[in-house]
């Protein structure tokens, strides 16, 4: 016999008694409910707590402000060597990129053209002289019969005119084999200069003329860097010196200059400038300068590149802070400090030229200022802060500051 499928319920006293508690659980969990939501209002209207940053004193130094141009290395003095005689080359007489003399014998031409016109202008004088000597004893012999009145004295005007006549043949006579002596001479080829010779432009057994270009001598030591500055550049430099200040355009200035090599090192030697051309590029807009530096050893060549830098002016008591406490916030430069209540102030700054790992600030900064160089990312005007001092390194006076800004 089969028996319904029934669902059990409890049901009187019982029933009654699951349901109490039932109630009772319902009652517990809100109370937990409630004491856990007293307790984060309880954190959560309590004090912010400081944020932990380091600070370092913004100090007043004298900041020495430099000028950095780039500049092309060439010799103090640059000779083309030419012939001053047409001839064929059949001699070079020093090795090419060596150090050379003045005076020294480069090339050869060949001299035999030369000894033979030599040899017919000393003839020609020979003549000349012959010519002069007949003159001198005709004069000698008629001057007494003149006198005499046993010649005519037109006679011995004549001779006498002979005489001078051979006197200038002479004398021209002298002059040609002079000149057939230089030209025999300058078949040698000599420097003019002491320096470096370049590579020869052209080849024994070349014919060769006084327009042909044989060979360059190029005195190193001292060498020539020539750079460039712009007119404000070279305006603002001629007004310091106006003032009172660094003359750097000077020939005699006691400003030495630096220069870096195209490998970054710096060149050991220092050097001056020498002078400033007389006009401005209208192309460029620049103005050119030339330096002098020793070159001991030739090491610099011409052609070489390099950077040329000089102290331009001196900031006195400038303000520095470090670069890294500077921030851009929509176009302006932003630096954070502490102030008396210990809170953030954020400080809207004009910044001058970079001197090392620092910033020069122009305005917007009090000296003294406590700034801050961490977490910055993290914090807001009035914000409680913790400070904490730094090592502040920047004011190193071996550094030199760039003048250009942010």
């Amino acid at each position: 016999m089969a028996v319904p499928n029934r669902q059990w319920a409890p049901t009187g006293p019982l029933k009654s008694g699951i349901l109490a508690v039932f109630l009772a659980g319902l009652t517990l969990s809100a109370i937990s409910i409630t004491g856990c939501g007293k307790g984060a209002s309880a954190t959560t209207s309590g004090a912010r707590p400081a944020m932990r940053v380091t600070v370092v004193k913004a100090e007043q130094s004298n900041v020495p402000l430099t000028g950095e141009w780039v500049g092309t290395l060439d010799g103090y003095v640059n000779a083309q060597i030419q012939p001053q005689a047409n001839g064929y080359l059949i001699r070079q007489d020093y090795r090419e990129g060596s150090q050379v003399q003045e005076g020294q014998v480069l090339f050869e031409i060949d001299p035999r053209p030369f000894e033979a016109a030599l040899e017919q202008a000393q003839g020609q004088l020979g003549q000349a002289q012959a010519q002069l000597a007949l003159a001198q004893i005709n004069v000698n012999r008629d001057t007494p019969l003149a006198e005499a009145h046993a010649i005519a004295r037109s006679q011995l005007d004549n001779e006498i005119q002979q005489k001078a006549q051979a006197e200038a043949s002479v004398k021209t006579a002298e002059a040609a084999v002079a000149t057939a002596n230089l030209n025999l001479g300058f078949t040698k080829v000599r420097s003019l200069i002491t320096g470096v010779a370049g590579q020869a432009a052209t080849q024994v057994g070349n014919l060769v003329s006084t327009q042909s270009i044989l060979t360059s001598v190029s005195q190193l030591d001292p060498i020539k860097v020539y750079f460039s500055i712009s007119d404000s550049e070279y305006l603002a430099l001629t007004k310091r010196a106006g003032a009172g200040g660094s003359d750097l355009l000077h020939g005699a200035s006691n400003i030495l200059l630096t220069l870096t090599l195209s490998n970054a090192e710096v060149y050991p030697q220092k050097g001056h400038v020498v002078f400033v051309d007389r006009q401005l590029n209208s192309q460029t807009g620049a103005i050119r300068i030339a330096a002098a530096f020793p070159n001991p050893g030739n090491i610099l060549r011409p052609g070489q590149f390099g950077r040329v830098k000089a102290e331009t002016q001196v900031l006195h008591d400038a303000i520095l802070v470090p670069q890294i406490a500077v921030t851009e916030f929509q176009g302006q430069e932003q630096v954070y400090t502490v102030g008396a209540n210990g809170t953030v102030h954020v400080n809207t700054v004009t910044l001058g030229p970079q001197f090392g790992n620092s910033w020069v600030v122009e305005n917007g900064l009090p000296s003294g200022s406590l700034v801050i160089i961490d977490n910055l990312q993290k914090l807001r005007e009035g914000a409680p802060v913790s400070p904490q001092p730094a090592e502040f390194h920047a004011l190193n006076t071996a550094q030199t500051a760039q003048p250009a800004g942010r």
